[in-house]
């Protein structure tokens, strides 16, 4: 395979994947907010909660219609940029994407409807129900989504077959309950609230600042802040758990984050900082916390962290194995009656993703020198230097995030929020930075698993298509156009319908500022 080819594949793939998720974690963390929203409503009966709830799922609706959009173009190219990806383990890959249209993508579109033109047509409690089977379906749709992701991070519950020369399921069970895949998602969600979050509070005090609709931001602030430390909380949580699944199933995802070079005594500890030294293969000028990798690894005071050198030693075998692997499919090619074949590919059948690893030296694998298996056996190391600051900085954030909604939860509770503009101008600024912690988070999660497009059984340069550079370059051009014309549409969208504010049609132009002149004059 031209490495050329390779390299502008993934380069596509990972260009729509991070501006989809752009839109998908405010769509997840929005759609339960106007649950909240729209519940305080239905119990209080006060008209502000309506506004509220109806100023939100506009905002929410804008998103929700550019992440489908973005979302499409990306299953698509599972066909086109991807095919043999699709073709070696689609039965297994493709089932949780079928269920996901057919029941969470089906079950939002059909309400989605309901919720933004049914606020007359349905009761309250009715309109509650449509807004919660919108939430719902959002959710389940990330659920069946990264269940086909966390498939890819740790293969579980398939087998290959050297009848059909494809991956099979073996059990949807263990599929559906991968621990990678139940643990990103949990934690991926909580992510997308945390982004909600944020976006909600930041956008209330920029009204505070500006001293517009003052009870309608007061109160989506308390909403905002309440949600967002509980979602925060639940990041750092749900991410050590992720961490301790990465000890069982992605060894070499975890020594990459860590730029742990070799195997410490237990426990291990954790780097804050440091320079990865790809040369020397050392971390240089590293600060750690003693024991903390440790506990979190392993949940022990006595478990080891592999290290990478000793993870590529562990790989170097499992190529051996493979190769043996390999030779007994290819006897098996030639007879499928061969019954010694058969035994020692069964023997060998979970190295020979290995085997396939060569590929990138050597056409037959079976012909690769000893120094060709060293090398490929350090290709499973991924990108040390950017694995280990997109999580430090992803880390970062999130931290800075809990100690926001920490403050901004204790104003809310002393009812000091309505005095803060320090605070206003602070939440303003945090904006962005959510997006930017949940984009570091899927480049670590994808970097991470490289250089396998399924960990352990597919490397990622035997998945493309037969493509030209030329063509691939087409692409990547026309939808870097197509997605900044769309860009500059939503934010132009989501600016007039902030501008606007939450003001309905039969509302005059601000109707809480005259009641709170005082936030007037405060800002």
């Amino acid at each position: 395979m031209d490495p050329t080819v390779v390299d502008l594949s993934r380069l596509q793939f990972a260009l729509t994947a991070l501006y989809h998720f752009l839109f998908v974690p405010l769509t997840l963390g929005l759609s339960f907010m106007l649950v909240i929203m729209e519940s305080v409503y239905v119990m209080t009966n006060r008209p502000i909660w309506r506004r509220i709830t109806r100023f939100w799922a506009k905002l929410f609706g804008i998103n929700f219609v550019l992440g489908v959009a973005t979302g499409l173009t990306m299953e698509f190219q599972f066909g086109t940029n991807w095919s043999y990806f699709s073709h070696y383990v689609g039965d297994i890959f493709g089932a949780p994407l079928a269920i996901e249209g057919l029941m969470a993508f089906f079950l939002e579109a059909t309400f989605v409807g309901l919720m933004f033109f049914g606020w007359d047509r349905l009761s309250k409690v009715g309109h509650l129900f449509v807004t919660f089977m919108v939430a719902l379906g959002t959710n389940l749709s990330a659920l069946w989504i990264l269940i086909a992701n966390g498939w890819m991070q740790h293969p579980t519950g398939s087998t290959f077959n050297p009848d059909s020369m494809r991956m099979e399921v073996s059990d949807f069970g263990a599929v559906l309950f991968n621990p990678v895949a139940q643990a990103k998602f949990v934690h991926t969600v909580s992510a997308g609230y945390v982004v909600a979050s944020v976006f909600v509070l930041g956008i209330s005090c920029w009204y505070m600042l500006r001293g517009r609709f003052p009870g309608f931001a007061k109160r989506s602030m308390v909403v905002a802040s309440a949600f967002g430390l509980a979602s925060s909380l639940s990041v750092v949580v749900l991410g050590d758990e992720s961490g301790y699944a990465l000890t069982d199933n992605q060894k070499m995802k975890l020594a990459a984050i860590e730029a742990a070079w070799h195997t410490e005594p237990a426990p291990a500890g954790l780097t804050l900082v440091g320079i990865p030294d790809l040369q020397a293969r050392e971390t240089r000028y590293e600060v750690k916390i003693p024991y903390v990798l440790g506990l979190i690894g392993t949940r022990s005071l006595d478990g080891e962290v592999t290290g990478m050198s000793e993870l590529v030693l562990q790989a170097q075998e499992r190529i051996e194995h493979g190769l043996v692997a390999y030779d007994a499919v290819e006897a098996l090619k030639q007879n499928p009656e061969d019954s010694a074949a058969r035994t020692t590919f069964e023997n060998n059948r979970n190295d020979l993703g290995y085997a396939l690893l060569l590929k990138r030296y050597v056409e037959d694998p079976r012909e690769a020198t000893p120094a060709q298996i060293q090398k490929a056996a350090w290709d499973t190391v991924p990108d040390v230097p950017v694995m280990f600051w997109s999580f430090r900085l992803m880390a970062g954030i999130g931290f800075a995030l809990i100690a926001l909604f920490a403050t901004a939860f204790i104003l809310c509770t002393l009812r000091k929020h309505t005095e803060a503009r320090w605070f206003w101008k602070l939440a303003v600024f945090a904006i962005p930075f959510p997006w930017i912690a949940v984009e570091l988070g899927w480049i670590v999660a994808e970097l991470g698993r490289q250089p396998w497009a399924i960990d352990g059984v597919l490397p990622t340069f035997l998945g493309t298509s037969t493509l030209t550079p030329t063509a691939l370059i087409t692409t990547i051009v026309g939808f870097t156009l197509l997605y900044g014309t769309l860009a500059v549409i939503e934010v132009r969208l989501m600016l007039a319908a902030i501008k606007h504010g939450p003001v309905e049609d039969h509302d005059g132009p601000e109707p809480d500022a005259a009641r709170e002149p005082h936030l007037q004059v405060a800002a």
